[in-house]
């Protein structure tokens, strides 16, 4: 039998040679349609294969451990991704948008690379998941994500086809950081391959909130340490300084180790490009009709909207009254869920009632994935609460 793996790499093979063919499809059409052409269809083709290799992936772990692989940082990124696609293919035979497909496919590819630095091991549920709200709460919350990314990936196509390029003010200083946010996650991947090839590991006695000593391990370097953190493993560097109990101190210091790295891998592609990312990438945009990206946008809000509610707050109070006996504790999970519901909601609200089309709307789902990511990077990697199952 073919593992899950197999099949989570044959759709990342896939999303890649997908992303090649969308590319070549720039050139091809015209400067305001989409007209069909050979490299379209063989980039859809891929796209909905790679999505059925995806999707086999998700039903074979499923099969292996016994619950929806949904339970990690590894399961529930990558189902992010298989989400991601999910929605742009339905939204493609709607609008027939190549230039979707073009950005939609690396950020599933980024998001797939992101949650394989995570312990891919299948393991037994902990106690507090072990509950068939898990499937109904996590995969409608990943699915509506999933969704409202669409809009987030229409409005940078928007800002990058409408921004001028050749000056310098805040619509290209938010634009470009963007940009450098997504370098910092390349960086986050190299450096944490890296390491890990050259199996590091640094162990610490520390003292968890509860005030007990606990042991934590870590895989890079340590420029933070835990709270009341004591190395044990001789040879490896000393932290330069500890954390609160608040936070995750291993956590903590890959980020930190991200954006060091980020700021060198940015500065080297500026150097070889010799422009700002963003003003590289306009070239690829340049014919795209802004009409149908600011309505993808659109569509993409009132659609997810609802179904990232129905999952990320309904289900789970619901799930909250059953486990803990009430519906809501402000644990920084709960929180950011509130947060990024009442975020779309304003979005919503100020497209309606207030007419934010175009530019507008296209940075308002730039800010909204902004918190989506918030929530699933920095809340589950550095904030301790009653989801940091990472």
């Amino acid at each position: 039998m073919i593992s899950s793996g197999n099949f989570l790499f044959a759709a990342f093979l896939l999303y890649l040679a997908g992303t090649v063919f969308f590319g070549g499809t720039i050139r091809s059409q015209s400067a305001k349609t989409n007209k069909k052409t050979w490299w379209g269809t063989v980039a859809i083709a891929l796209a909905i294969i790679g999505l059925l290799c995806h999707i086999s992936y998700f039903i074979t772990r499923w099969i292996v451990s016994g619950h929806a692989p949904i339970s990690n940082m590894f399961e529930f990124t990558t189902a992010f991704g298989m989400m991601i696609v999910l929605a742009f293919i339905i939204i493609y035979f709607i609008y027939q948008s190549y230039i979707l497909g073009l950005f939609t496919l690396p950020l599933s590819l980024l998001l797939i690379a992101y949650g394989s630095m995570f312990p891919s091991e299948v393991s037994p549920l902990i106690p507090s998941l072990q509950s068939n709200w898990l499937y109904i709460h996590v995969t409608t919350a990943a699915l509506g994500q999933g969704i409202l990314t669409i809009s987030f990936i229409s409005g940078v196509i928007y800002l990058l086809r409408s921004t001028d390029q050749t000056v310098s003010n805040r619509k290209t200083f938010f634009l470009e950081l963007i940009m450098f946010f997504v370098v910092v996650t390349l960086a986050y991947i190299a450096v944490t391959s890296a390491f890990r090839i050259m199996d590091y590991r640094a162990e610490f006695n520390w003292i968890d909130q509860n005030g007990k000593q606990a042991n934590m391990v870590y895989e890079l370097p340590a420029i933070v340490g835990p709270n009341e953190g004591k190395l044990l493993t001789e040879g490896k560097m000393e932290p330069l300084v500890d954390v609160p109990p608040l936070f995750s101190g291993r956590k903590l210091n890959t980020v930190i180790w991200s954006f060091c790295l980020g700021l060198v891998l940015y500065g080297v592609i500026r150097v070889i490009i010799r422009m700002r990312i963003s003003a590289f990438l306009k070239k690829f945009v340049n014919r795209v009709n802004l009409d149908v990206m600011d309505e993808i946008g659109y569509r993409a809000v009132s659609i997810g909207f609802p179904v990232f509610t129905l999952g990320a707050l309904i289900f789970a109070m619901i799930w909250a009254q059953l486990a803990w006996s009430r519906f809501w504790g402000w644990d920084p999970k709960e929180v950011w869920a509130l947060i990024t519901f009442l975020f779309y909601a304003a979005y919503l609200h100020l497209r309606l009632s207030r007419g934010w089309h175009g530019e507008k709307s296209a940075w308002l789902g730039v800010v909204g994935f902004a918190i989506i990511m918030f929530n699933l990077i920095f809340v589950n990697l550095v904030i301790a609460g009653l989801h940091s199952y990472a």
